[in-house]
């Protein structure tokens, strides 16, 4: 059984994030957007605990579930994101860390062991003065199955290979805890061809997420796993640990918001290589450019070819590549949504669109070029920097 997941997004009880982020209504986008894993996002907040507590089931001991009284498919598995924040080694270190568990019964001990020393209601994704190696003991010391691995590894600001405050080795984050630490999560400025050139990360499970802040954004990357018999947490956590990942779905890297060094106050980016001849400052104002993913990958890298550890494929939401062919600059429109839905009803899935889908079948066909060329990657691209999401265009016929 092939299954995509989604293991990064959010509630509405995260800082800059939708009030629409409900339990119903991110089962009901799964649904429409192809994915029938979702992470139930921000565990550690007391109110939204309480609804997942309230209103999910476990379906048949498998350590995921389903919202009761619900005849939508879509299965959630119990996630969050922290960020921790602590000096190690003369620096001030910033980490997002992802976290999934086996039960409610587990997060319910690691929510009140949390609770002792930090404030678990001011943020869907909690801050914790605690470090990285500190923070897996507390989880391993609860349940062995925890699966705790680094998010959106290379943005500069709290990532663990982040330009303003992470570290160069998973050796010198987590200490005694590295052979623990099964995978890393790509982020959205990058992709697995860039992560490849870095021979440090063969050895672990590469895994694609949206870290969705709101419903529209759910699935933009997502990860498929194959499974013999239903999905369970175990299984999920098997693959995990042995890379059995069928392949992920990605953005295209260039369009993330830290692609590119930069300085977003004063509309400046460059490549790597214009940076170094900068020496790291803004030609406009003289500051320290911020400098992103795709330097770091170059700092950090090993390796000259591209070697990825499993298939992808880079595509954009849908409403997007639909509101470029209706001339139509809001992806919320009402014109949008409307042919969005229509071509839902009509094809079962986003994602199903996005990557299966004859293109004779699609209506009209300057719709099916633009997914096309999306498919082949005929696009114009001005990569992000600082903070700015890159600006995509499809080449189209007229």
């Amino acid at each position: 059984m092939t299954q995509v997941l989604d293991l990064h997004l959010h509630s509405k009880y995260s800082r800059a994030c939708s009030p629409q982020l409900t339990l119903e209504n991110i089962a009901e986008t799964c649904r429409a957007k192809g994915i029938d894993i979702i992470s139930t996002a921000d565990f550690t907040h007391p109110l939204w605990f309480k609804e997942i507590s309230d209103k999910l089931e476990e379906t048949n001991n498998s350590g995921l579930y389903q919202l009761k009284n619900s005849n939508c498919p879509t299965k959630f598995i119990l996630g969050t994101e922290v960020s921790l924040v602590y000096k190690d080694k003369g620096k001030t270190r910033r980490l997002h860390l992802l976290i999934h568990a086996p039960s409610i019964q587990i997060v319910a001990k690691l929510n009140d062991k949390l609770n002792e020393s930090f404030n678990l209601r001011s943020d869907g994704r909690p801050i914790l003065g605690i470090s990285a190696p500190l923070f897996c003991q507390l989880c391993f010391d609860i349940s062995s199955d925890f699966i705790i691995y680094p998010a959106h590894i290379w943005t500069p600001w709290y990532a663990i290979f982040g330009s303003k405050s992470g570290y160069n080795s998973f050796t010198d984050c987590f200490e005694e805890y590295t052979n623990k630490i099964y995978a890393f999560e790509t982020g959205l400025s990058s992709d697995p061809d860039m992560n490849s050139l870095v021979s440090a990360l063969d050895n672990l499970t590469l895994l694609s997420s949206s870290d969705a802040h709101s419903l529209d954004n759910i699935g933009r990357e997502a990860t498929i796993m194959e499974f013999i018999g239903e999905p369970t947490y175990q299984k999920i956590l098997d693959n995990i640990k042995n890379h059995q990942i069928v392949s992920t779905i990605e953005f295209y890297p260039e369009e993330g918001m830290y692609h590119f060094d930069g300085h977003a106050d004063c509309h400046f980016s460059c490549t790597p290589s214009e940076s170094t001849k900068l020496k790291g400052l803004c030609p406009k104002c003289g500051k320290p450019l911020i400098i992103g993913v795709s330097s770091r990958v170059a700092e950090l890298s090993d390796r000259t070819k591209t070697k990825p550890l499993h298939n992808f494929q880079k595509t954009i939401e849908l409403d997007k590549i639909i509101a470029q062919v209706l001339k139509v600059k809001s992806r919320k429109s009402v014109k949008v949504k409307k042919e969005y839905n229509r071509l839902i009803s009509e094809f079962g899935s986003e994602l199903n669109i996005l990557l299966n889908v004859d293109l004779k079948k699609i209506t009209p066909p300057l719709l099916a070029q633009a997914i096309n060329n999306v498919r082949q990657g005929q696009l114009t691209i001005s990569p992000g920097y600082d903070g700015v999401y890159g600006q995509i265009k499809i080449k189209l016929w007229d």
